[in-house]
């Protein structure tokens, strides 16, 4: 039994089910009410009350540490749409999938790791875009085969959007500053902990079949069709020679082109010279 069965058979009744659509809804309420409360003149945007900002959080504002989830990571009203629109299909699949405990503990680890990250680097501010783009990374690994339509014309299937952005984070993990890099581990660590098992033993299984083919060609593959009597070259060391067979000599003998001419032909022996003589 795993660490996550054993956690769900003891905590699993104190999962909060539908966390997705809570998420939703307290974004969209906090978005109009952002858009409401920054008025011109106000001393500061109304939503940096609610904003994970380390110093504040040790002066007491623990609230900050929860309310940071529901501010929304986009000012657009068309673009928060589409955001919000993915982050629903995208956690309802994964808590249908998953069930409702380990969506929960999926999306605890992620939040865990903002949070740390956002400490580690208190300039650094924290989002929750990384926490919502874990959930789509888990996504598109469980169903790599969804399409989506950008701009509502080009379908195109989940995964490659994933494949580029794991290239993405490849590359800020290579060159980009230790703050991105540890903003990008925070992104994935949730990923890792509860895929990272699996993708391993696929890989490992992969080289497998990978050797078991080779070592099956190897075995069934000749190593050469042709092989000229007298010099010894094959097909196989020389690629690029001909070879033929003499029809003047007992058997089957080939014969490179260098020594189809001038060999000396194989006569079959004599079978009276052969046959056992009688006493």
């Amino acid at each position: 039994m795993s660490l996550l069965d054993y956690l769900e058979r003891k905590l699993g009744r104190f999962a909060v089910p539908h966390v997705t659509i809570g998420l939703i809804v307290a974004q969209i309420v906090v978005f109009f009410a952002g858009l409401l409360l920054n008025r011109p003149g106000a001393p500061e945007p109304a939503l940096q009350v609610l904003e994970l900002i380390p110093e504040r959080v040790l002066a007491g504002e623990v609230w900050r540490l929860a309310t940071f989830l529901v501010v929304p990571p986009f000012a657009n009203l068309v673009f928060a749409f589409f955001c919000l629109y993915f982050f629903f299909l995208m956690g309802t699949a994964l808590e249908r999938s998953w069930g409702t405990f380990r969506y929960n503990v999926y999306l605890l680890v992620g939040w865990a790791a903002t949070a740390a990250v956002s400490f580690i680097l208190p300039d650094q501010p924290a989002s929750n875009a990384y926490l919502q783009g874990s959930v789509f990374l888990a996504f598109a690994y469980l169903f790599p085969d969804f399409e989506i339509y950008l701009f509502f014309l080009l379908p195109v299937k989940i995964k490659w959007l994933a494949i580029v952005t794991w290239i993405t984070y490849f590359l800020v993990a290579m060159f980009g500053d230790w703050p991105a890099r540890l903003l990008v581990l925070a992104s994935v660590c949730n990923f890792l902990l509860f895929f990272g098992k699996e993708i391993v033993e696929r890989a490992r299984g992969g080289r497998r079949r990978m050797e078991t083919q080779a070592a099956r060609l190897a075995v069934r593959e000749p190593a050469y069709h042709h092989r000229c009597t007298v010099c010894g070259i094959t097909d196989r060391t020389h690629r690029g020679m001909d070879f033929r067979y003499c029809s003047k000599c007992a058997g089957d003998h080939a014969y490179c082109m260098d020594h189809l001419a001038s060999h000396d032909h194989v006569v079959a022996p004599d079978p009276a010279a052969t046959a056992p003589k009688e006493n």
